[in-house]
């Protein structure tokens, strides 16, 4: 049997690309809930804790670009082991921090390096998983990203338990980076596991992985790229900038709202672990109910949960029991999210088109990860103006504006076919 018939199966790629993942993200987990706290001990105010804490979504935003680039320039596997190694850098930055600026820094490049490292694995996966297994190798690669976010918190709960300072969960992430990084390299060849990469050939005539060819297309014409596609990505793709709105808003809003109520680091990173296992445990689910019954089924639910979680939450600061609604919304918020997982890339996918359809996800990924960086910008914003409390309630009001245009837009782009049913047995 030849290496390009060698029968495939998920577990295959479980250390190439998995494992990784997993760990990348476990460390991630750990920090991001943690990063306005740490922001609040270094003098921050709670505005600027959320400034803080946004420069991890713009640092994506920004790493959108030259992401394309880095992976089509130096392939896959080398991307995502630079992409870790940068990410150590970053973390050194946040533990020798004096003061919020410098943490800020070290959190944009923690950002670049994310960007780097997730364009780099799903590229992999484009390079060697036959495309009869991609959309399983994609859901569980998603899968896996969301286990590692409720891992994470858990494991920097336990360790703040013990130590009493939330440096040491810096630590973490830098080990889990050494171990993606050492896994990646001590691997053998991917051919030599996987068979010979799927290739694609370059407008210039050059033959690479299809995977790096698809990094190379999302990267270049990004901005001409948008333009071509102004008219769905005005419509559908403000539906899909709210959703990533959304989604930041909670990542930075319940940790900032824990600060202000009083709430422990350990017991932030605990609440927050919970409600990863709730989002985490929800994916699978929403890709069902998707293929099953629409996609509208899971975008309406998750924005409308979403929009009222975050009005729900600017009530509360001042009531008696302020601690049990933080803990119920913060739950209320997982379960809307998880209910939605996989909804932009799969919505992405249904609308670019068969014939070159990497131009048109860059163009999709750029609006999303926009919104996700604009939410917790515009949310230190109103803090500083107004207050925290206001800010929740307008990510509120946004999250049920955006469940509007998806009910309005979603039908007329990506409309539903039912999968046959199959005949009975007589």
């Amino acid at each position: 049997m030849s290496e390009s018939e060698r029968p495939f199966s998920l577990r295959s790629v479980a250390l190439a690309a998995f494992l990784p993942t997993l760990l990348f993200s476990i460390g991630e987990g750990a920090i991001i809930p943690l990063i306005p706290i740490v922001a609040h001990n270094l003098g921050a105010s709670l505005a600027v804790a959320g400034l803080v804490a946004a420069m991890v979504l713009v640092g994506e935003l920004v790493g959108d670009i030259p992401s394309g680039w880095v992976v089509s320039r130096i392939g896959e596997r080398s991307s995502m082991i630079w992409a870790s190694l940068l990410a150590i850098v970053a973390i050194i930055v946040c533990i020798i921090a004096p003061n919020p600026l410098v943490l800020g820094i070290g959190i944009f490049l923690v950002g670049l390096a994310t960007a780097v490292f997730a364009l780099a694995r799903h590229a992999f996966m484009t390079s060697y998983v036959p495309v009869a297994y991609r959309a399983r190798a994609l859901s569980t690669l998603g899968g896996i990203f969301r286990a590692g976010w409720f891992i994470g918190p858990f494991i920097a709960a336990g360790l703040i338990h013990l130590t009493g300072g939330t440096q040491i969960v810096f630590w973490v992430f830098v080990a889990c980076c050494l171990a993606a990084a050492v896994t990646l390299l001590l691997l053998p060849d991917p051919e030599s596991t996987f068979g010979p990469a799927q290739v694609a050939v370059a407008p210039d005539g050059s033959v690479r992985s299809a995977g790096e060819e698809l990094a190379a297309e999302e990267a270049q014409g990004l901005f001409r790229t948008i333009w071509s596609y102004r008219a769905v990505l005005v419509r559908l793709g403000t539906g899909a900038g709210l959703i990533g709105a959304m989604r930041a808003s909670r990542m930075v809003i319940i940790p900032l709202w824990a600060v202000s109520i009083g709430i422990s680091e350990p017991d932030t990173a605990l609440i927050i672990g919970i409600a990863g296992a709730i989002d985490f445990a929800l994916f699978y689910a929403s890709g069902q109910i998707m293929d099953r019954f629409g996609r509208i089924w899971t975008a309406l639910p998750s924005m409308i949960g979403l929009g009222i979680g975050h009005l729900v939450l600017s009530v509360t600061a001042d009531q008696p029991a302020n601690v049990e609604w933080f803990i119920g919304v913060a739950m209320f918020l997982s379960l809307a999210n998880g209910i939605g997982s996989g909804l932009l890339m799969t919505t992405g996918a249904d609308l670019a088109p068969k014939n070159n359809p990497a131009p048109f996800l860059g163009a999709w990924r750029f609006t999303g990860d926009l919104g996700s960086a604009a939410a917790p910008l515009a949310v230190s914003g109103v803090t500083a103006l107004v207050s925290l409390s206001v800010a929740s309630g307008v990510m509120g009001v946004l999250g049920l504006l955006g469940a509007g245009l998806l009910w309005r837009y979603l039908p007329r782009y990506i409309p539903h076919v039912k999968t046959p049913k199959r005949p009975r047995r007589s």
